[in-house]
C-alpha cells in the first residue's frame, strides 16, 4: 500500500518527469516529501508564474511536458498567467496544484476558490483528483493530452486529504504518442495542383513546423523546389536564416531591417503554402489583407474559419508526412529563385550589418553582436516587450527552437525563469534577453538559478518606460503616457544575487562582454541603457 501523493510521484516518474517547478504549501506536504524521496527534483521558485514559465520552456524545449505545482487559493491564481501561455503557444504542460479537504469543499472556506472552473478556458483538459483510486488514470490523460498535437496545458487538483489516503493501484504504462493518419492522396493532389500553377509560391513557417520537428523535412523541400520561406516569430529556425531560401520573419514594419522587402515578397506570392501555421500568433489579414491569396492549408488540424484565411486546400495530417507526400507527387512544383533572390539580399544587408562605433544603442544594432557570440544551437529566450519585435524581424536563427518567443499569449516576464529551464534542459548557452519592464516581473528567479548552479546571460535592455506601448501611443496620438518607469541600478541589482554585472558603454566594449560572458558557466547580467 502507499498514499496516492507516492502515487502521483511514481506516475510522474514512470511519464520521464527530471524536475517539478513550484512553491511548497501547506496542502501540498504529502506530495513534497513524496517528491523528495522520488528521483525527481523539487525546485522552489520565488512565485508561481515563474514555475509555470519553465514548465512552459520546458515543453517548448524537449517535447515533453513540463510540470508545474502550486498550492490552492492565490497559489493557484499566480500560475494562471504560465499555464496560459502554454495554452495559446502550444507547449506541452500538466500543472497540479493542491485544495483542501473534499469535506470542506461544499462551503465558503479559508482560500477556498473553485480552481478547476478557474482552470478551465486556459487548459485542453482539467480535473479534480476526488478519489485516491483514480490518479494513475488522471496523470496519464493529462500527460497524453498535453502532449498530443496540437500541445498544451492541462491541470489536475489534489486535495489533501485524497493526497494522504492509501491506494493499491499502479502507474499506467506509457505508450507511443499517438500518429495522425497519412496525408489524404485527393487533397495532396489538389495542394499540387495549385503550387505548380503558382509562378511564385512561398512557404509560410509557423510554430507547428518547429514543434512537430517538421524541419527537416521543410528544409529537404525548400531545396527541391526553391520555395522561399517566410516564418512567423514562432517558426524562426524551421529554415536556417543562412539559407538563400529564407525570407526571414513574417513583418511589415517599414522602420524594421528589411521589413518593406519582407511585404514585398508576401505582396507578390500568388500562391501560400502554410505549414504549421498558428492564427493565435500572427493575424493572416497581416498578409492577405485582400482575402485574396491562394492557400494550402498543412497541420495537424483543419484551419480556424477566419475571412482572411480561407485556404483552398486543407491537408490535416502529419505535417513532416504531408510535406514529403507533396514533394513526391509534386515534381513539377518549383520557381525560379530570381524572384526573391534581390529581396534576400536586401534584407540580409539590413540585418547582418554590425553597428558603426558612433551608434548610438539600440536592440536593432545589437542583434548582430549577440549572434556573433551565440553558437548556431544555442537557444535565446526572449522576453515580451519592444526588444522582443526587433529580435523576432532581425534575429537570425539557424537551428529550430533556438529562439524561443511567446507570441500566442505574448506575456511579459518569461525571461528569466525561462532560461532556468532552457539551462537545465539543453547543452547549449543559454541568453535571455528582455526589457526592464519584463525583467523585474520575475527576477527574483536568479536566486532560484543560482541555488540550481545555472549558467545563462541576462541581456538587459534598459529605456526606463513600457517601451513597446510607449510606440503605439506615440503612434496613434504623438505622445505616450502611463508608461514610464524608474529602475534600480540593475549592476548593483545583479551583484547583489552574487552575479556579476555590466554596464557597457561602447559598441566595442558590449562585443567583448557578450563574447566572454555568454559561453561563460556562470551567470552574469549585461545592461544595454538604449532609448
Amino acid at each position: 500500500m502507499q498514499t496516492a501523493a507516492d502515487l502521483l510521484v511514481e506516475c510522474l516518474e514512470v511519464e520521464g518527469t527530471d524536475h517539478v517547478f513550484g512553491l511548497p504549501g501547506e496542502e501540498l506536504e504529502e506530495l513534497l516529501f513524496s517528491l523528495r524521496d522520488s528521483s525527481i527534483e523539487f525546485v522552489p521558485v520565488r512565485h508561481e508564474q515563474g514555475a509555470a514559465f519553465m514548465a512552459d520552456v520546458h515543453g517548448r524545449l524537449t517535447g515533453d511536458a513540463g510540470v508545474c505545482l502550486g498550492t490552492l487559493g492565490p497559489g493557484a491564481t499566480n500560475l494562471v498567467t504560465g499555464v496560459a501561455d502554454a495554452q495559446l503557444d502550444k507547449s506541452p504542460v500538466v500543472s497540479i496544484t493542491g485544495q483542501g479537504g473534499l469535506e470542506r469543499l461544499h462551503k465558503e472556506s479559508h482560500q477556498k476558490l473553485d480552481i478547476v472552473d478557474m482552470f478551465e478556458p486556459i487548459t485542453k483538459w482539467n480535473t479534480q483528483i476526488s478519489d485516491p483510486e483514480i490518479v494513475h488514470e488522471s496523470v496519464r490523460k493529462a500527460f497524453k493530452l498535453a502532449e498530443h498535437e496540437k500541445p498544451g496545458a492541462t491541470h489536475l487538483e489534489f486535495p489533501e486529504d485524497v493526497a494522504g489516503t492509501e491506494t493499491e493501484a499502479s502507474p499506467l504504462p506509457t505508450r507511443s504518442r499517438i500518429r495522425r493518419p497519412s496525408p489524404d492522396e485527393t487533397a495532396v493532389e489538389r495542394a499540387v495542383s495549385l503550387l505548380a500553377d503558382a509562378d511564385r509560391p512561398i512557404v509560410l513557417a509557423g510554430n507547428g513546423a518547429i514543434r512537430t520537428r517538421a524541419s527537416e523535412r521543410l528544409r529537404s523541400f525548400v531545396d527541391a523546389t526553391d520555395v522561399p520561406v517566410v516564418a512567423t516569430y514562432m517558426g524562426k529556425g524551421a529554415v536556417s536564416d543562412a539559407d538563400d531560401h529564407s525570407l526571414f520573419a513574417l513583418q511589415y514594419e517599414a522602420e524594421a531591417g528589411g521589413g518593406t522587402r519582407i511585404a514585398d515578397a508576401i505582396r507578390k506570392a500568388d500562391a501560400v503554402l502554410t505549414v504549421g501555421y498558428d492564427i493565435a500568433e500572427h493575424d493572416p489579414e497581416d498578409w492577405n489583407p485582400a482575402a485574396d491569396k491562394r492557400i494550402v492549408h498543412l497541420d495537424f488540424e483543419p484551419a480556424e474559419v477566419y475571412a482572411h484565411y480561407n485556404p483552398n486546400v486543407e491537408i490535416v495530417c502529419d505535417v513532416s508526412a504531408g510535406l514529403r507526400a507533396i514533394q513526391e507527387y509534386g515534381d513539377d512544383i518549383g520557381t525560379d529563385p530570381d524572384w526573391y533572390a534581390s529581396i534576400r539580399e536586401d534584407v540580409v544587408t539590413a540585418k547582418f550589418g554590425r553597428p558603426d562605433g558612433d551608434d548610438a544603442f539600440s536592440v536593432r544594432r545589437s542583434l548582430p553582436l549577440l549572434r556573433d557570440a551565440m553558437a548556431d544551437d544555442d537557444v535565446l529566450i526572449s522576453d515580451t516587450g519592444s526588444h522582443k519585435m526587433a529580435i523576432a524581424q532581425d534575429y537570425p536563427t539557424y537551428e529550430p527552437n533556438t529562439c524561443i518567443i511567446s507570441n500566442g499569449l505574448a506575456t511579459m516576464g518569461i525571461a528569466v525563469p525561462g532560461a532556468v529551464a532552457a539551462d537545465l534542459a539543453i547543452d547549449g548557452n543559454v541568453v535571455a534577453a528582455t526589457g526592464d519592464g519584463g525583467f523585474l516581473m520575475n527576477a527574483a528567479e536568479i536566486e532560484t538559478a543560482t541555488r540550481l548552479g545555472c549558467s545563462f546571460t541576462i541581456l538587459l535592455f534598459n529605456d526606463n518606460d513600457y517601451g513597446l506601448i510607449s510606440e503605439k501611443q506615440a503612434e496613434h496620438r504623438g505622445e505616450s503616457t502611463g508608461t514610464q518607469l524608474t529602475n534600480p541600478d540593475f549592476v548593483t541589482f545583479a551583484e547583489s544575487f552574487g552575479i556579476e554585472g555590466y554596464r557597457p558603454e561602447s559598441w566595442d566594449e558590449l562585443d567583448d562582454v557578450l563574447d566572454r560572458v555568454v559561453p561563460d558557466d556562470d551567470i552574469a547580467l549585461v545592461e544595454v541603457p538604449v532609448e
